[in-house]
């Protein structure tokens, strides 16, 4: 296994996992940012994102000394042979990936560079940035009058948040791009446990490897834009997405993964993939219509369910609705693109007061949604049912399934259950005596 140290340069989301779990399998890391207040309480054990079983990895590697955090990203680069570049690639106004953080690491390690180097992209980056980065660092080389060899590769992420730990641990396949055969080993030793418990290793060249990452976000976007609109027709036709959902997925070509309805995706990936991805197309001068009407899908999809909303209670204004679930999914506390965004913001729109829930993400949304009124944020689900004229479930947090329904309808003004997660039967919550929506079911 790889005995060196290795720099991680980013400690969002993708560096501060790939950082801890690494440390986790036993190598040396060191994970470098220039926030200094992040830095200062990382050392000090304090973790800034909610991740299931991140907190007791990160605990026993700091214990273990195995990861350190700094700021002094020219000790990080002169220390390590391996840099993985895992810092942010927000989006600009027209949806390509902004790069600037990319390249200003690159610039920084052509600077300060003084041996052999790989130089990793963990960033979700468009085909062609790998080039870029070698442009750079020998741009930088060439400036400073020295000559030193280094490969730039790609190492795409694949991690689901609120799975992220798993995903890393075990992988459904590590995908390695580059040119050189010495960077391509090196890597293959870092992952050597991974190799080791028979996880598949894609071995290919940097613009593949790069195109690998946009494409797969892609295609499960479409798979789920795509159950969504059959969703929506079965509510039209009578049949049960459920159903049909299931013997879709039993076709070994087809995979019952990615096949389950609800209110739109959302996330820091899907959205802002998609969008790069026919941003990059159109540079190419090159038409992707399947993902430009997947991207366009999954917003009618959250506008939708505030129609299905209206048409249940007719006019929204003054009254109260309870929300469930503000974060994207479940098991994290990310709210980026989350439908509730959406939902939230048209019922305020048309008059509507909002109670709000969700156990991880409360914080995150205050911080996110600033100058909104009229929201009232709860500490249980009760609270939010207390005096509400309808319950809205976004999120599929399991905490939601054991909802006392009985003990609900006592505290509810009225008796309106929409449920954008399909968690509960249909038949079963109607003889409660509640008026009862879902996805694609009768």
């Amino acid at each position: 296994m790889y005995n060196k140290r290795i720099a991680i340069v980013g400690t969002g989301y993708v560096g501060l996992v790939q950082g801890i779990c690494m440390a986790d399998f036993g190598l040396k890391v060191l994970n470098v940012d220039l926030d200094e207040e992040k830095i200062i309480k990382l050392k000090s054990g304090k973790i800034p994102i909610y991740e299931p079983g991140l907190s007791d990895k990160f605990e026993r590697v700091l214990k273990k000394g195995s990861i350190d955090f700094t700021t002094d990203i020219i000790g990080a680069i002169e220390e390590c042979e391996v840099i993985f570049i895992a810092v942010g690639t927000p989006p600009n106004e027209n949806w390509t990936a902004d790069l600037q953080n990319v390249f200003s690491v690159a610039k920084s390690i052509g600077t300060y560079m003084n041996d052999y180097k790989v130089i990793v992209t963990k960033s979700t980056v468009p085909v062609g940035t790998g080039r870029k980065i070698k442009t750079i660092v020998q741009e930088q080389l060439d400036d400073r009058g020295v000559k030193y060899d280094f490969n730039v590769a790609s190492n795409p992420e694949f991690l689901r948040e609120g799975k992220a730990v798993q995903d890393f641990m075990v992988p459904d396949r590590v995908v390695i791009g580059s040119d050189d055969e010495r960077a391509i080993e090196i890597l293959k030793s870092i992952y050597r446990p991974l190799n080791l418990n028979q996880v598949p290793f894609v071995i290919t060249d940097l613009e593949s490897s790069e195109m690998i990452k946009y494409a797969s976000n892609a295609f499960l976007a479409t798979k789920v834009a795509f159950i969504n609109e059959v969703a929506n027709l079965c509510e039209k036709l009578g049949a049960d997405v459920h159903m049909v959902a299931k013997g879709m997925g039993m076709d070994g070509r087809i995979g019952s993964k990615f096949l389950h309805p609800g209110p739109g995706y959302g996330g820091s990936c899907f959205p802002k993939d998609t969008r790069a991805l026919v941003a990059i197309a159109q540079e190419a001068k090159e038409a992707l219509p399947i993902i430009e009407i997947v991207i366009t899908s999954n917003e009618n999809q959250k506008k939708r369910m505030v129609k299905k909303i209206c048409n249940a209670m007719g006019d929204v204004g003054g009254k109260t609705i309870g929300v469930l679930g503000l974060t994207f999914k479940a098991e994290t506390d990310d709210i980026r693109e989350s439908p509730a965004i959406v939902i939230i913001t048209e019922l305020l729109r048309l008059g509507a007061n909002i109670k709000a829930y969700d156990p991880e993400g409360i914080p995150n949304y205050k911080t996110y949604v600033t100058n909104a009124r009229n929201i009232t944020y709860c500490f249980d689900e009760y609270e939010v049912a207390k005096g509400a004229d309808a319950l809205v479930i976004i999120t599929e947090w399991n905490e939601f399934r054991q909802i006392d329904l009985v003990a609900i309808a006592e505290l509810m003004n009225d008796k309106y259950i929409f449920d954008f997660r399909n968690m509960f039967d249909p038949q079963k919550v109607r003889e409660m005596g509640y008026h009862y929506e879902s996805i694609g079911r009768k």
